[in-house]
Order: structure tokens, then C-alpha cells, then sequence
């Protein structure tokens, strides 16, 4: 492919990625002045008539909610590991035009925590429910040799993480998450959850804490996190997590490796500093 190269991040809502930053801070880096990386407010009824309208200048998108499931039926290939949680984050176009899925972010989480020194865990706690926990079951199938406990809100969504264990082969215990004191204890704690949900655990965080994956990265840190380091443990933040699977985006969609890691973090952290 010659000529300008296209890539973006959809969603809804998507004014606040920092997607733009990083991936803008990796084409810098590499010296690819030819391409460019938007942002597009896209909902689930835009998205087919977004896709189709692609034409060969586009190398990949990015996808953030609602479209990670919502793009599966648009592609022609997706990967087992975005198949195995159901769920598409990148789409690599190829230069033959075909549409192929992939899902960085479970990848992204193991990197990041192997960043942190964390290879293997004997077991692990995982806050919330939703997509993003999901992902991070994925990704306890690699690195978690135990038991995973769950700390979920209802009897439904904790149907739902007991299914995922069952199709990803993860054992899965289910508790209630006014137990969620108790998640503190386990040497892995990732927490899914939306800013201030975890909030009122602060005060229970144990002595000599293990390590905390909190996915968020606005507002940074959580109270949780925060009061984690405080107490010595160690900390793996949503914009680790952001940034290593925009690497893997980047790879793949530019063809260029590695991509530069601290570029595209030093990046992230000045755009939320400046917020």
C-alpha cells in the first residue's frame, strides 16, 4: 500500500481517548509521516455503513465499547483469542482488503502485569463483572494457577463470569460483592469496575498488600490504588493496560516492531496530566 495511511479508534461515546495520543506518539516515533490516527463517535447502527465505507488508505481500527461485539459479523477472520471472550478491539485491514479481528487487550493485560513482575499467580480475585472482566479471565487462563474468586453484584452477571471460567478453563468461585473486602487478600486483585465503585474498600486494603490491576486510568489513581501503594503493594494502572495494547495495535497495523512503548506512554501521561 502507498500513499497516506489511515487508522482510528470508534465509539461511544470517544471524546476522551487517549487512543489518538498514543497511536499519533508511535507513528512520530517511527518516522511513518504518511500516517495519520482519528477519533470517531460511532454507535452500534453507524458502525456497518463506517465499515463498508473504508477504501484502501485504511490500515486498522480501534474499537472501545459498544462496538467490540457489535463488529464480529463485519469481519472475515477474527483471531482465538478474540473469539475465546467474544469480543474484537483492533481490525487489521489487509492489503488484499480483508477484515481480520483481534483482541489486544488480553494480551495487553499480561504484558503489563509481567511488566510489573507478576509471570505466574496461585490465585486471583477479579472486582466486577462486565466486558473488561471477561478479558481479564482470558488472561488468568496464562498466568493463574489456582482458583479465580469473583466478586459480583448479581446472581445474573455472576452466572454470566462462572460461564466464561467454564469456556476459557479457569476456575471460577462466585462471591458477593459485599464480601469484596475479602478480594483484598488474594496476591492478584483486578479490579473492572467504573470509577468509585471501589471507593469503600479503601480503609481494607491488608498490611502488606500483594498486587492490584485497577483498570482505569481517569481519574488516576482510585482511591483504591492509591491507598494500595500506600501500603507498600504494587500497582498496575488502565493506562499500563491502554498502552501495551495499543503497542500490539500498532504492530500489527503498521507491520513495524517493536513499537516504541515509551514514546506512546510518556505520551499518555503528559495528555492526562494536562487534563
Amino acid at each position: 500500500m502507498t500513499g497516506p495511511h489511515r487508522a482510528a479508534v470508534l465509539g461511544s461515546p470517544i471524546a476522551h481517548s487517549l487512543s489518538p495520543v498514543l497511536h499519533r506518539a508511535a507513528y512520530t516515533a517511527l518516522g511513518l509521516d504518511d500516517w495519520s490516527y482519528d477519533r470517531f463517535e460511532t454507535d452500534e447502527a453507524a458502525l456497518p455503513g463506517f465499515v463498508e465505507g473504508l477504501d484502501s488508505s485504511w490500515a486498522g481500527l480501534s474499537l472501545t465499547m459498544p462496538l467490540k461485539r457489535a463488529v464480529i459479523p463485519l469481519l472475515d477472520e477474527i483471531s482465538e483469542t478474540a473469539s475465546s471472550v467474544e469480543a474484537v478491539n483492533t481490525v487489521v485491514l489487509t492489503a488484499d482488503g480483508r477484515r481480520v479481528g483481534d483482541n489486544t487487550d488480553i494480551p495487553g493485560m499480561i504484558a503489563a502485569l509481567r511488566e510489573r513482575g507478576v509471570e505466574k499467580t496461585e490465585s486471583s480475585a477479579v472486582l466486577g463483572a462486565g466486558a473488561t472482566a471477561s478479558s481479564a479471565l482470558a488472561a488468568l487462563s496464562e498466568i493463574c494457577a489456582g482458583t479465580v474468586t469473583a466478586y459480583v453484584r448479581s446472581r445474573e452477571r455472576g452466572d454470566q463470569m462462572r460461564g466464561w471460567g467454564e469456556r476459557l478453563g479457569v476456575d471460577v468461585r462466585i462471591a458477593d460483592w459485599a464480601e469484596a473486602e475479602q478480594a483484598l487478600r488474594a496476591p492478584l486483585v483486578i479490579a473492572t469496575t467504573p470509577a468509585g465503585a471501589t471507593d469503600a474498600l479503601t480503609a481494607s486494603v491488608p498490611k502488606a498488600p500483594g498486587t492490584l490491576f485497577d483498570v482505569l486510568y481517569e481519574p488516576w489513581p482510585t482511591g483504591l490504588a492509591a491507598a494500595w501503594a500506600a501500603r507498600g503493594g504494587a500497582v498496575v494502572g488502565g493506562l499500563d493496560l491502554l498502552v501495551h495494547q495499543a503497542v500490539l495495535q500498532v504492530e500489527q497495523m503498521t507491520g513495524r516492531t517493536p513499537a516504541p512503548l515509551a514514546a506512546m506512554r510518556q505520551a499518555g501521561e503528559q495528555a492526562l496530566a494536562a487534563r
